[in-house]
This record gives structure tokens, sequence and C-alpha cells, in this order.
């Protein structure tokens, strides 16, 4: 997703563009302001600076457009943007260091967008050891958490997640020394011997192949340097953040050309793989812009998944727009299934049903996935799974997600990372077929995009279902 000098405006930007429409990309409408509570509060060493987080408890989406925040001084004060809303049990973060610091012995206060109607407050008198929270979230008393969770669950004694990683805790080098360098970003098994992976900049798709114990880029076939990616017509250059390999194709989540950088541009661009050309060209594009909320060039689309319409009818997945049980027939031209597209800025993900040709599309649902940001999404057919991936941003965890009696994707579980994986800057993901499974375990695949320690991959395992 981002060099080094990236990594500052993602964490600024997480803070400013916490956005989660409806489905119409219009404001969801207002609770009761009961619902949204103060839930965690950073006051000394918060990254970028100190923070203010809102969990809204309720049942449908907190409309805190133009709230204020202030600390104990009516003179100090932070405006939330317009078009804000926080979707049920979920969490925002705002960086109020932006507008004023908290000090050791201070407030927080949170009020409608009046700046008078005070709808939650917590009071301290010393800087906590790590950051203030409600255990639980949302409705328990503040107490001194066991480590700051900005923008996801508090750690309440547990360490800020329900388990441990669910597979192997060792983590191995998977590929050689600086052979991609920075900004690799997302992955996706294609089988068990070809794994897909983007670069941010330059803009490349690359086709990996074992090697050994490690994965390089495929040697035949034009791979062996990566191919260049390009927006239809050859202009530009996709900033590719994500990838996923489905029977309809390739396709490729964006946030900006890279040749305007400053200006956001979240698309989807499909690819042919099979092209033997050094440079492709996307064959089709879709223009999310009009239906996301307004967003940093640079926080964007960073994820991609694809879930099977057998699997979503089959486990009776809701259709928020019709408010009734997703059908397929209903989005004649869409393919074979929907395309799951999780953005940086706000971490939700959004359900898309993609017209195959036109560059039309549909918002079937949004979803919470519980992280500041999502680097990456995985969808698991053998146990139904969407994992949501995030990165050093939130200590490496990642998430399943459900879908639940409502017929909507819900949180399930929250895991840390393998206990041998450092709080690398992880924004790929991606877990082979269960044909891999070997004593109970199949092979995962992390991309780094700092590439850190000059690798970029890192494999672990995670445990097979029977």
């Amino acid at each position: 997703m981002r060099t080094h000098w990236r990594r500052q405006a993602h964490i600024t930007a997480v803070a400013l563009t916490f956005l989660t429409l409806g489905l119409s990309g219009a404001p969801a409408s207002a609770q009761e302001p009961s619902t949204v509570r103060i839930n965690e509060t950073e006051s000394s060493g918060g990254s970028p600076g100190d923070w203010v987080e809102l969990v809204n408890t309720g049942t449908a989406a907190a409309d805190v457009s133009g709230w204020i925040v202030k600390d104990n001084d009516d003179s100090h004060s932070y405006k939330i943007g317009k078009n804000t809303s926080i979707a049920p049990g979920a969490f925002l973060a705002l960086d109020v260091d932006s507008s004023f610091g908290l000090g050791s012995s201070d407030s927080a206060r949170l009020f409608q967008a009046d700046g008078s109607t005070l709808v939650d407050s917590y009071t301290w008198t010393d800087h906590a050891t790590t950051t203030f929270g409600r255990c639980g979230d949302g409705s328990g008393a503040f107490t001194t958490t066991t480590a700051p969770t900005k923008g996801t669950a508090n750690a309440c004694g547990g360490g800020g997640s329900d388990a441990v990683w669910p597979g192997g805790g060792a983590v191995t080098v998977a590929d050689g020394s600086n052979v991609f360098g920075e900004n690799l970003s997302g992955l996706s098994f294609e089988s068990t011997g070809v794994l897909w992976a983007v670069q941010n900049g330059p803009s490349k798709l690359y086709r990996l192949v074992p090697n050994g114990t490690t994965w390089r880029p495929d040697p035949a076939g034009g791979w062996a340097s990566g191919k260049s990616l390009r927006y239809a017509g050859g202009s530009g250059e996709p900033d590719a953040e994500g990838v996923v390999v489905t029977p309809d194709g390739m396709f490729v989540a964006t946030e900006r050309d890279n040749s305007k950088s400053s200006t956001s541009a979240p698309k989807i661009l499909r690819f042919d793989a099979s092209s033997t050309t050094s440079s492709l060209n996307a064959t089709e594009e879709w223009n999310l812009t009009s239906d996301l909320p307004s967003l940093p060039a640079n926080a964007g689309p960073e994820a991609i998944s694809w879930i099977p319409d057998t699997f979503l009818t089959a486990h009776g997945f809701r259709d928020e727009r019709t408010g009734a049980a997703y059908d397929p027939a209903g989005y004649p031209g869409h393919g074979r299934g929907l395309f799951f597209v999780g953005v940086e800025a706000n971490g939700t993900v959004y359900a898309y049903a993609l017209n195959q040709s036109g560059g039309g599309y549909t918002r079937i649902a949004t979803v919470t996935s519980g992280f500041a940001g999502v680097m990456d999404l995985e969808f698991e057919p053998a146990t139904g799974h969407l994992w949501a991936v995030c990165d050093d941003t939130c200590q490496g965890r990642t998430a399943t997600l459900d879908i639940s009696a409502q017929g909507k994707f819900a949180i399930t579980h929250t895991y840390d990372r393998p206990a041998g994986m450092a709080n690398y800057n992880n924004e790929g993901f991606a877990i082979a077929p269960n044909t891999a499974c070997t004593g109970g375990h199949k092979p995962v695949v992390w991309s780094d995009d700092s590439n850190d320690g000059g690798h970029a991959l890192r494999a672990g395992t995670l445990n097979c279902t029977p």
C-alpha cells in the first residue's frame, strides 16, 4: 500500500475518514445519541498522537456528522467530518491531536453537533500506562487497558484478541533477499502451486511459483520480473493493492493512479493474466467513486475477495438493498459471485455485484471488519470464513467474519498474529487450498509492504478443518 513515507499518511487518514455510509451513498440515519459512547482514550504516546475512540452500541448505523469532541476546556474542540456514521458494533478512532492535545489530568467529552448537548464523557487524573478503555466495550467501566487497541475491541486483560493464532506459531521467510523490494501488497492463491501478488509501486502483477521452501516470480511466460499494469487503453499506473483470482477472471483493487498520486481513484480492474505481453491493460474497469465516501488518495480500496453465489445463497446472505435474501437472478450479467472490497480509511467492507461488461455495479451489503483499516480479505471455502486482515496499525491482527442468523457477515473471532511473526507492515494474506493440508495444517502467506529485513513474503500455517 505504501512506502515508508506513506505510513504516516495512512495513520492520519484512518482517523480523518472513518466513514460508513448507507447503500445509496448518503449518510445512514441517526440513532438515539445514547448508542454512541466514548470507548477508549489515548493521552500520551499515541500514533500519530492523542486520540479518542467511539463505539456504536446500537443495532443500526449512528450518524455522528458534525459531532464535537472537547477536552476539559471549551476553547479546544475537534469536529467530526460530514457524512460520517458508525455501523452497529463498529469503532471510530478520532485523531484529536490534530486540534488539541490531551493532558495528564484531563477529560474527553463528546457533544452533538450543537456543541452543547453532552453525549458522553470520561475524566482522568494522570496518563494511563497504556490507554483508558471501557471493559466491556461500550458499556463497562473505564479501566487501564493491557494494550492500546485503536479502532478495535479493547484489551481487557486478554490482549485485545479472543484467541491466539489458529495455526502454528512459527513463521519463516518465503522469498529471496530483496527480490521484490517495497510495496508488495495483495496476494491470492490460484492453486497450491501458483500464488499471485500485486505491487502498488511500480504497479505490477506477479505470478509466483514454489522454489523449494520459498516463492519466486515464475521464470517462464515473461513473469520473471512481473508484468506492468495499466488502465484500459494503456494509460496511467494503477496503485494496485489487492488481487483475487475468480472463475470470472483476475481482479485488482486500486486506490489511485500513481501518475496522479494526490487524487483518489477507487477502482476495481480486471486483467487477462493469460496474455503474453509484458504490460497488461485492464480489460474492464469499475469506478467506485460515486458509491464510496470521500477518501484520501492513499487510503481507498486496499483489499478484495470473491465469494460464490452458491455459498451466499446456501447460507442465507441478506441483500441490504432489497431487504430480502440475496437473489443472484436479480443482478443479471454480474458473473458467478460477489466481490468484497475492504477500504483502508474506514475499515469497512463493501459487497458488490459487478456487471461483467460496461463497468456497472450494485452495492449489496456493507460489513464492519472491527479494524481501523482493512489491508486484505480472504475467503476460505473450507470454513466459510471471510478473513479480514489489518497491518501493524492493529498489531497484525486478523478477524473472521461469518454469515449470521440475520444473513449478515459478523465478526466471530479476532486473532493475534502468530507468535513467531514480528509486527510487520503486512498488507497481503493468502490461504492455500485445503488440498495443501499436511499433518492438519495448510500454508498461509503474508506480504510485507515495507520489505522488512529485505524480505516481502513470510509463510506460516493455519489449522485445516476436518
